[in-house]
C-alpha cells in the first residue's frame, strides 16, 4: 500500500472541499482563493468528517502509481488555499538588478534592454531589494513554472555564477582558460 496515498488529508478550518464523483473533479476553497482540478477516474476520493481520503480499487501498477500522486496533488491544493506557495529568487552579477514598476518586474541583466516580466492574475511578484524577489501564488505547479520561466531569462552561468537563481541553489563552477593548462 502506498505510504503517502493512505495518509488522510486534514481539512483545516475555513476550507471548503467539494467533490464531483461523476466528473472526477475536486474544488478546494479557502481564505487565499479557490483551486479546481480533475483527478484520475480510477481513484476514489471522498470526504469523511474533516478529512479527505484517497483510495484505490486494486493493486495493479497503474492504480498504485496514481494513488500517492492523487493524494499529493489534493494536499498541495489544500496547502495552497490556506498558506500559499513562494519561490525565493536572487540575482548575482555586477550591474544586475530588479525593480518593480506597477505590476511589472523590470530586470536589468546585462542585455542592451531591460527584461520585463508581468504578473498574472494568480501569480504575484514581491521585490525585497535590488537583488532579491519572491514569486507568490496558491497553485504549487504554477508558481514553480513561473519561477522557472523567470530564471530562464538569464540562468546562472558556470564560470562566474552570474544570473538569476533560486535562493540556496548550488551552481557547479568550472575553471576558466587559465586553469586548463595546470
Amino acid at each position: 500500500m502506498s505510504r503517502i496515498g493512505r495518509k488522510p488529508i486534514v481539512i483545516p478550518a475555513g476550507v471548503d472541499v467539494t467533490i464531483d464523483e461523476a466528473e472526477h473533479t475536486i474544488t478546494v476553497k479557502g481564505p487565499k482563493g479557490s483551486l479546481h482540478s480533475k483527478y484520475h477516474p480510477l481513484m476514489n476520493v471522498k470526504v469523511e468528517g474533516n478529512e479527505i481520503l484517497v483510495t484505490r480499487p486494486n493493486d495493479e501498477k497503474e492504480a498504485r502509481s496514481l494513488h500517492g500522486l492523487t493524494r499529493s496533488n489534493i494536499h498541495n491544493m489544500v496547502v495552497g488555499v490556506t498558506e500559499g506557495y513562494k519561490k525565493e529568487m536572487e540575482i548575482q552579477g555586477v550591474g544586475y538588478r530588479c525593480a518593480k514598476q506597477g505590476s511589472t518586474l523590470v530586470l536589468t541583466l546585462g542585455f542592451s534592454h531591460p527584461v520585463n516580466v508581468d504578473e498574472t492574475d494568480t501569480i504575484k511578484i514581491e521585490v525585497k531589494d535590488a537583488l532579491h524577489f519572491n514569486i507568490v501564488g496558491i497553485d504549487k505547479q504554477e508558481v514553480g513554472q513561473f519561477a522557472a520561466e523567470v530564471r530562464s531569462k538569464r540562468p546562472p552561468e558556470p564560470y562566474k555564477g552570474k544570473g538569476i537563481r533560486y535562493v540556496g541553489e548550488f551552481v557547479i563552477r568550472k575553471e576558466g582558460k587559465a586553469g586548463k593548462g595546470k
